[in-house]
């Protein structure tokens, strides 16, 4: 019998993420009431959050040295963690600092990990579904090895929701190895506001044809720029590109100011997962498309009534002018 374990870091103010509850949820498919575990320089919310949501226990590692992520003091604190809790399978959330040390926490401990899981199952044995090849094939997994790591990708699972009362807290004493380094602070790149955000609900994706000529006869990309960071202000949508709009810088057109690469929607580009998606002044060809996968409400604006959003690609295409559209939309968001 496996014992599971979730494994966790809490976030600047001591809370659980939203991808950590979701793992949880992955969890207490393996196991009803599973283990967790959580690291970081204040971890009182976290745990509190974890073990009415589900958890058994609570193991936590706190230091003041872990309140930035940092490769050594993470591993050395999640090492002691699931030696502790004596798992055999970890279930993670796929967050940036869990992806950092994820890879050399399975070494050190001789397990095996897997990534980009996107459901588990008790079916025969513990078992996972993970998606390979920019998400186009998809396999499913048993793994003999123990002690077995799995990161969970966000946004795939429902979270689990804190319902019951708190479990009992157990203190994990950690040795933290020194550092020569010092994070002093944070700086962020003056190109503009952000517009990616995971946790935002809606997905926008821009294609190039805002950039075209329109009906007059002249491209306004200035017009277009306008309408497309009005909605994001209004609506705190995501932002998503079609690869064919980003790489009209390197062609010397027109570009919005606030877009760049890290933004690109596809096979070759980003799978985000929100609730719901919204496509405009972009064709839905299929290496585009693979990037929706897991987007659960899709709809389009296109002029063409034949673009490859209507061949079953959108749950709704809307035949229509997407400035018009987009002017109208922000209007009414505007007045609440």
């Amino acid at each position: 019998m496996d014992t599971v374990l979730l494994l966790t870091h809490s976030d600047g103010a001591g809370q659980a993420p939203v991808p950590a509850l979701e793992a949880l949820g992955a969890a207490r498919r393996l196991a009803p009431s599973p283990i967790a575990a959580v690291f970081g320089a204040s971890t009182g919310p976290a745990a509190a959050t974890l073990g009415a949501a589900g958890a058994a226990r609570v193991l936590v590692a706190e230091d003041p040295a872990l309140d930035v992520p940092r490769y050594a003091t993470d591993t050395a604190a999640a090492a002691a963690l699931v030696k502790a809790s004596g798992a055999t399978v970890v279930i993670a959330p796929a967050t940036s600092r869990m992806m950092r040390i994820a890879a050399g926490l399975a070494s050190r401990l001789g397990g095996r990990i897997d990534t980009h899981v996107t459901a588990v199952d008790t079916e025969g044995g513990p078992a996972v579904t993970r998606w390979y090849y920019r998400q186009r094939i998809e396999a499913r997994l048993r793994r003999n090895e123990r002690p077995w790591f799995v990161l969970v990708d966000p946004g795939a699972l429902t979270p689990a929701a804190p319902s019951g009362t708190a479990a009992p807290v157990e203190r994990v004493p950690v040795a933290l190895p020194g550092s020569r380094t010092e994070v002093r602070g944070e700086r962020s790149p003056a190109s503009g506001e952000q517009t990616i955000k995971p946790d935002a609900r809606i997905l926008f994706v821009a294609g190039a044809g805002w950039t075209k000529k329109q009906a007059d006869g002249k491209p306004h990309a200035d017009l277009a720029e306008t309408l497309v960071r009005g909605f994001l202000k209004v609506s705190g949508a995501s932002l998503g590109s079609s690869k064919s709009l980003v790489d009209q810088s390197g062609e010397g057109q027109k570009v919005f100011a606030f877009m760049s690469h890290l933004n690109q929607v596809g096979q070759t580009g980003a799978t985000p997962r929100h609730p719901k998606g919204l496509a405009t002044c972009c064709h839905g060809e299929e290496p585009h498309v693979v990037g929706w996968r897991f987007i659960r409400e899709r709809r389009a604006v296109n002029l063409d009534p034949g673009c490859g959003w209507a061949r079953g690609k959108a749950d709704v295409l809307y035949v229509a002018d997407a400035f018009a559209v987009m002017e109208r939309v922000n209007a009414l968001l505007a007045k609440g």
